[in-house]
């Protein structure tokens, strides 16, 4: 069954779907910044869910539950409701925040002990399809293990070291500073918040594999003794190690660059990082702007295109050019600053996905002409008297 997952952006949620990836094939990850994201990323996955013909499985971890994630939970009972027995969809929710059971019974839904799980409260949805789950004394990595039944393969385990991984974000998640894991856990985010976006941007199809590999790998440091300040010197080693490994296959790869350098060459030639609009600017969505600059400029200096555009979630838009239209770019959006480089801002003020940024960015930069027929005079274009 086809295994999507949707999780928090933060060392939990990518601790929850590196926990994921190790037991079972995850087909895509989606990673929200904030809560208030969550209702329209669910949405665009509820309209998919309805047209797919085949059950998948949607896992979310680490989301606190608003309003709006729970109207989807309704909304997801409801159409399984009208599917034919095998094609029903799952929907495993994995949650340990205190205020999601305060919101779930705003929304008239009574979380109770879970029979089957102790220790775990659920929300009963009237679909046995749906687990809505909520464990206020573990971290969504680790739940994420030890509800692997609903979601993996049987007998699933993973490697070795997914025992040190969770236990040290647990403890630094839960904020256990006693804990002798907590530590190791500040390290780990340490190193996850330097990796996540300035490497391999989350657009980027191999962005999970990396931030996986890297967090098991250091793990691995972890179980096998090191100190925080250790896994910080051995940092750099780790992901240059991976970056081997990730660019083994990689055209016109030179080791003798620094890692951002050698991955720039390979997410400048990205098929899914940038995307044509109408009149050839190529746009990308969300991307570091350390990032942005190198990999813009190679962009164009292989000829793909003339200019660049960068939107940012906050709603702030980076415009780079060879050909001085990046101001023009920006004015449309009420910015300025050089011919070559220059920045704006979304007319709605932020953006969610890479689908909402290309609809508001498309008709502001290039409005679609006018419609003859929807002029008053339109009607006495062709009548004669």
């Amino acid at each position: 069954m086809t295994l999507v997952q949707i999780t928090h952006n933060d060392l939990d949620g990518y601790g929850a779907s590196t926990v994921a990836a190790s037991l079972a094939p995850v087909q895509r990850v989606v990673h929200v910044a904030r809560y208030s994201d969550v209702g329209p990323v669910v949405e665009d996955e509820l309209k998919r869910l309805r047209k797919a013909t085949a059950p998948e499985t949607l896992l979310m971890t680490d989301l606190g539950l608003e309003e709006p994630a729970i109207a989807f939970f309704r909304r997801f009972a409801a159409m399984n409701r009208n599917r034919d027995e095998g094609t029903r969809h799952r929907l495993v929710v994995l949650d340990h925040h205190a205020s999601s059971l305060d919101q779930l019974r705003r929304q008239g839904l009574e979380p109770a002990p879970d029979p089957e799980r102790p220790g775990l409260i659920r929300t009963d949805l009237g679909d046995p399809a749906v687990f809505v789950l909520i464990d206020e004394a573990h971290c969504a990595t680790r739940m994420t293990f030890d509800q692997r039944a609903l979601y993996a393969p049987g007998g699933a385990e993973g490697p070795a070291e997914l025992v040190t991984l969770i236990e040290a974000v647990e403890a630094l998640d839960l904020w256990q500073k006693t804990n002798p894991a907590f530590t190791g856990g500040l390290a780990l985010d340490e190193i996850f918040w330097d990796s996540v976006s300035p490497l391999v941007p989350v657009s980027h199809p191999r962005h999970d594999r990396f931030l996986s590999d890297l967090l098991l790998a250091a793990a691995r440091c972890l179980a096998d003794g090191a100190t925080a300040a250790e896994l910080e010197r051995r940092a750099g080693g780790l992901r240059a190690a991976i970056v081997d490994a990730l660019m083994a296959d990689e055209p016109g790869d030179d080791p003798a660059l620094t890692t951002r350098m050698r991955l720039a060459r390979m997410l400048a030639r990205s098929d899914t990082m940038f995307h044509p609009l109408s009149d050839g600017t190529l746009l990308s969505f969300g991307l570091d702007s350390g990032t942005f600059q190198r990999v813009s400029d190679l962009v164009m200096e292989t000829g793909r295109a003339k200019r660049v555009v960068n939107v940012q979630r906050t709603g702030t838009l980076s415009f780079r050019s060879i050909d001085g239209t990046a101001l023009d770019g920006a004015r449309a959006f009420r910015g300025g600053g050089h011919r070559d480089a220059a920045g704006g801002k979304l007319p709605q003020g932020s953006a969610h996905s890479l689908a909402d940024a290309l609809a508001q960015v498309e008709p502001v930069l290039n409005p679609p002409a006018p419609d003859p027929s929807a002029s008053p005079f339109g009607a006495l274009k062709n009548w004669k008297g």
